[in-house]
């Protein structure tokens, strides 16, 4: 139980630190209070965006999409990643003229990678779209992947480079022995020499044992999926006033989101689904495609998630302890940044530099 880096949190941040720092040689050690995923990285959409991030996150999303595009060379899997793009549409002028402030903003910054297109290249591309939409911003790129198969994919490669993963251990208290770690455990105590937090809706609590105070609140995102349909949409839709995220798997399912949040009792971990926000979510969904009304609802989930009070996360070293670092609080947006997060955060420990401009992502932010 004795490792260069012990790794709190076993979901994809956790496994994409671990793995790169193992392909550098570092031994890691990931622990985790329930099973790799349990929460964030197994309960989300698989969403592979570019689309409309936040300017401090679009250096890191693009080499994000450059890594994604080639993920099988990373963990020895295609994760079932999938590029048939991504659209915010636009249902009246209105919407128009706020997406093109967005896709000028984006070119503004040196990115071409967000694009408007008009009517009819948008029905074109979505033949099965109701009649009244008048264009859309896209980005090409964009996708989806599925992420259980991205966890594990990420889990199994750390571990073929001698990661070692311990579930159901829950952190009691962070010891500093000399410039090393204690890392106190419900199943024995991990010596470190470096510590990384990246717990997810659990890493307020963690930052808070190293007198790191950060305004992190959990929060569960609900998703819903459908019966299987015969293929009619390849990109994954969104809209410009609407709370939408929309996407057709392989399978033939829909998967129905839309950043609608269910009841959460954080202390228990337990969520209960709004079902009157989720009718709301599935008559936004017929506004667009009134053909699906007699469509089933199979499922609806929640997983619980870390939200920044800005929604960019936390990345970065620890502000009041030595050889402790921070990967947390990616606000229900964090799937695609996931091989990239684990590039910066090894180029942190072992370099002391990350590549990829991170400043904005600093705790000091919150000072």
């Amino acid at each position: 139980m004795n490792t260069e880096v012990l790794i709190v949190g076993a979901g994809l941040m956790g496994s994409s630190i671990a793995l790169q720092l193992a392909m550098r040689g570092c031994r890691c050690i990931v622990i985790d209070k329930a099973s790799p995923g349990r929460h964030a990285s197994g309960a989300n959409a698989g969403g592979l965006r570019q689309l409309n991030r936040d300017p401090a996150e679009i250096p890191l999303t693009v080499e994000a999409a450059n890594m994604w595009r080639n993920i099988e060379s990373l963990v020895d899997s295609d994760c079932d990643a999938r590029f048939p793009g991504q659209l915010r549409i636009a249902e009246n002028q209105s919407d128009m003229d706020k997406l093109e402030q967005r896709a000028a903003m984006v070119r503004g910054l040196g990115y071409q990678h967000e694009e408007m297109i008009g009517k009819k290249e948008l029905y074109q591309l979505v033949p099965a779209l109701a009649p009244h939409c008048v264009g859309a911003l896209m980005c090409r790129e964009d996708g989806y992947g599925r992420p259980y198969h991205a966890l594990t994919a990420f889990r199994r490669k750390a571990e073929s480079l001698g990661v070692i993963f311990h579930s159901d251990t829950e952190v009691y208290r962070f010891e500093q022995e000399g410039e090393g770690w204690q890392v106190r455990t419900s199943t024995g105590t991990f010596n470190s020499d470096i510590l990384v937090n990246c717990a997810g809706a659990w890493a307020g609590k963690l930052a808070g044992l190293l007198h790191d105070s950060v305004p992190l609140t959990p929060k569960a995102l609900m998703l819903m999926v459908t019966e299987r349909l015969p293929h009619f949409v390849d990109p994954v839709m969104g809209a410009a006033s609407r709370k939408l995220s929309f996407k057709q798997m392989q399978n033939g399912s829909l998967i129905i989101g839309g950043a609608l949040v269910a009841k959460l009792d954080f202390a228990k971990e337990k969520t209960d689904i709004d079902w009157l926000q989720l009718s709301e979510s599935a008559k936004t969904v017929m506004h667009f495609f009134p053909q699906l009304e007699d469509v089933r609802i199979v499922r609806a989930w929640a997983g619980i998630e870390g939200f920044m009070s800005d929604n960019i996360p936390v990345i970065g070293a620890s502000q009041s302890m030595k050889n402790a670092y921070h990967a947390f609080g990616f606000s229900a947006h964090g799937f695609q940044l996931s091989p990239v997060i684990g590039r910066i955060m090894a180029q942190l420990i072992l370099d002391g530099r990350s590549e990829l401009p991170i400043e904005s992502f600093s705790l000091s932010r919150f000072d």
